[in-house]
């Protein structure tokens, strides 16, 4: 939630009191006043914490402006000088001389350690990052103070003892006080210089570029990796690659992930499987190499065609879920060696669609991450049925049925919430509002009826997390390295090297156990908003009775339980026509806009003899999801090895073919290179 200070009206306050300080503060000095002096520095100072702390984004403004912090704090301490000129006697212009000359020092020293925090920050900066690799040897150290790395904070910190100096004089006539600010601060500064430096000595740099690239194949080398989930995207849709994390990891051989963005390093979920980020091109194609012989796609990206260059590697393409949308069968699969899907239904949807996908290049593995969804078991054991209403996003082509957020959202949950035997979680999609304002906007108020029913139900219930806390604690310990808030990529390689063994096993564990105290501690009958990562979509699978959603993959994924589920209809398409064009809906309960159909819906869930759906939900989960045995991971596991063999097969063609070029090449070259020998005379 944005804080008070995060407004538009608090952002211009901020700005006019700053503006408001440094006019009082040049009336101050110029008069010359000490009290409204004193007055408007301080509140100069004030005004420049207050945005440090809540108002980042005005930092951003100012420095357009050409009014950064350098510019604010020269010219508040030009003031005061200027001050202390008009105060002070005519012969005593000399005495502040050497005050004058120590502001300066100050500030050429402030420059000085900015130029050498650039420095320090590039040689910090390496070719590649890791986690969960021991990467000691390319002489990792912990990160410089955050105070030496932002000139914004350091100025004002390391400022402040002159400022106060100058403001002391002001006020006593002592030019002391202003001497000893001014030496502070020079001392201050002269310590943070010396720090950086150090770090550029040569036993205290780290690894450059050459030599971490040496160690990047000598790692290679040995780690010997055969298979990788290869991802890149924005900030937000690191939960591609992290549903995916559980099913690397239980492979066969030797799994590896790699990343493209730095800043997607950290937002990889709890894992032992090692990660690279790669973000060169030069770097990625190191790769080529490697033992690596199958990268796994879960998404496309504009830099996924650059790792599609590399010839030894064979690619396949699982995406991050099935739905009937378009997106499901973009074009661009047929990029790949082959297209994993779940089942029978995908294959059809890519021969449909004639993207240029053909159906030898399918295969059908499953959905591995099914495995842990729990089956249907009948109507809700409870006094509650708990419904779980889980919209996906509005997506790129702005249909109006991508999503029913902002047609039906309000209505279904409204519908809902007046039914008091329904328990309703409510879990959107992360990237929900993130193309269309409306759709945010709608989530927004979603949440706000719900909350408003907790709170209400909240006045007559008690909570106890006591076991939840105890459980958050062991999984934060086991999932979370302790990297301070300062750290930088090159201390948080250093502190996320190679796990320690049975760490994997430990997490699932501990998840598990989380899950329990975590549904546990909530009222039986009390509504959920769940928006953070924990806990997972599958989790809130196995808590519900009833699943209301859009046509997106998490029908797909929900099929595997075998519960009943219903499809919002906001496409405007009649009913029949919307079950005949999305067939994931084949076996859903179809509920209009104004959500007139969920008290029968309700009913049905609530009495399974009425559930007139159940067999053609069975049928629909063989059709999308494909037959229960043999599992999806052991699927997933042999289509892994399939393709890994193709890759070996298709080196070794292509070493025997060069091998062949080479020894037919070199005897041409000596036949050229051979004189010809003189004509025999008649």
């Amino acid at each position: 939630m944005p804080t008070p200070l995060s407004s538009i009206p608090a952002r211009a306050l901020v700005a006019a009191l700053l503006v408001a300080a440094f006019c009082a503060q040049a009336v101050a000095a110029l008069r010359p006043n000490v009290p409204l002096l004193l007055a408007s520095t301080v509140m100069s100072l004030a005004v420049e914490g207050v945005m440090y702390r809540w108002q980042r984004g005005m930092l951003s403004v100012f420095a357009k402006s050409h009014a950064d912090i350098t510019v604010r704090h020269v010219l508040r301490d030009l003031l005061l000088v200027v001050a202390l000129l008009r105060l002070g006697e005519q012969q005593r212009e000399t005495l502040y001389t050497p005050l004058v000359a120590g502001l300066l020092a100050f500030y050429a020293l402030h420059c000085a350690i900015q130029a050498v925090s650039v420095l320090v920050r590039r040689t910090r900066t390496l070719p590649v990052v890791t986690r969960n690799i021991d990467a000691s040897a390319l002489r990792l150290s912990p990160a410089p103070p955050v105070l030496l790395r932002r000139p914004g904070d350091r100025l004002l910190v390391f400022g402040l003892p002159a400022t106060a100096g100058l403001l002391a004089t002001a006020a006593t006539d002592d030019p002391r006080c202003a001497a000893l600010g001014i030496a502070l601060s020079l001392a201050l500064a002269l310590l943070g210089l010396y720090d950086l430096l150090v770090r550029l000595l040569p036993g205290r740099r780290p690894a450059g570029e050459r030599e971490t690239l040496e160690w990047l194949d000598a790692w290679l080398a040995e780690y010997r990796p055969t298979v990788g989930l290869y991802f890149s995207g924005g900030a937000s849709s690191a939960y591609q690659a992290n549903m995916w994390l559980e099913p690397l990891a239980q492979l066969q051989g030797r799994p590896l992930i790699v990343l493209r963005e730095r800043f997607m390093v950290p937002k990889i979920g709890p894992t032992d499987v090692p990660i690279l980020c790669l973000p060169k091109v030069s770097t990625l194609m190191r790769l080529e190499e490697s033992s690596l012989q199958v990268l796994i796609h879960p998404s496309n990206s504009g830099k996924t065609s650059q790792v599609l260059r590399i010839p030894t590697l064979k690619h396949t393409f699982v995406n991050h879920g099935e739905s009937d949308k378009l997106s499901s069968c973009n074009p661009y699969a047929k990029a790949y060696d082959e297209v994993w899907v779940a089942g029978p239904a995908a294959r059809e949807r890519y021969a449909l669609a004639e993207v240029g996908v053909e159906d030898k290049d399918v295969v059908e593995i499953g959905r591995p991450q099914l495995d842990a969804v729990r089956p249907y078991e009948g109507a809700p054991a409870g006094a509650r049925t708990t419904v779980l209403y889980a919209p996906t996003w509005e997506g790129w082509d702005g249909n109006p049925g991508n999503t029913s957020v902002m047609e039906a959202g309000e209505n279904l949950v409204r519908a809902l919430l007046a039914d008091p035997g329904v328990r309703l979680l409510y879990k959107p999609h992360p990237l929900t509002g993130s193309v269309d304002p409306r759709a945010g906007a709608a989530d927004l108020r979603i949440r706000e009826l719900i909350r408003a029913a907790s709170r209400e139900q909240a006045a007559e219930r008690s909570r106890d997390t006591g076991e939840l806390d105890l459980r958050t604690r062991e999984l934060d310990r086991l999932t979370t390295t302790a990297v301070r808030g300062g750290a930088d990529q090159l201390e948080r390689m250093l502190l996320q090297g190679e796990p320690e063994p049975g760490r994997a096993d430990a997490v699932a564990a501990a998840t598990a156990a989380w899950e329990e105290a975590y549904w546990a501690s909530l009222p039986e009958a009390e509504h959920q908003v769940v928006t953070d990562a924990r806990p997972t979509l599958y989790s809130c699978f196995n808590r519900a009775d009833l699943l209301i959603s859009d046509v997106s993959s998490v029908i797909s994924d929900f099929l595997a339980s075998g519960k009943p589920y219903a499809v919002a209809n906001t496409s405007g398409l009649a009913e029949d026509v919307f079950r005949k064009a999305f067939p994931t809906v084949r076996a859903a309960t179809v509920l209009t806009p104004d959500a007139a159909g969920v008290p029968d819906l309700l009913e049905t869930v609530r009495h399974p003899e009425k559930d007139e759906l159940a067999k053609a939900r069975a049928e629909l989960k063989r059709h999308l999801l494909g037959p229960d045995e043999p599992a999806s991971q052991e699927r997933f596991n042999e289509a892994v090895q399939a393709l890994g063999s193709a890759a070996c097969e298709h080196r070794a063609r292509m070493a025997e073919r060069l091998a062949a070029e080479v020894a037919t090449e070199i005897p041409d070259q000596r036949r050229s290179a051979t004189p010809p020998q003189p004509a025999h005379p008649a």
